[in-house]
């Protein structure tokens, strides 16, 4: 199903060269732009995940791949 949105000139006209420069529709472009920004923020979501973890997880992390590895323990 297809709607139409309200966008100033400018943007529509943007929209429709990158589109075009990518050999895409306007909602293909826009979907893809869509797609990327919503995987940076879960990757963003995610290093902050990491950053905050506390040193009871990395230690459980360094027991699990020990044991998934190769048997040896790299310490």
């Amino acid at each position: 199903m297809a709607t139409t949105i309200k966008v100033p000139v400018e943007l529509r006209d943007r929209i429709n060269r990158d589109a075009r420069e990518r050999g895409l529709t306007a909602a293909g472009l826009i979907e893809g732009l869509l797609d990327g920004y919503e995987r940076r923020r879960r990757m963003e979501a995610f290093g902050r995940a990491v950053r905050g973890a506390d040193q009871g997880y990395w230690d459980e992390f360094h027991q699990w791949d020990v044991a998934l590895g190769d048997g040896r323990d790299v310490d």
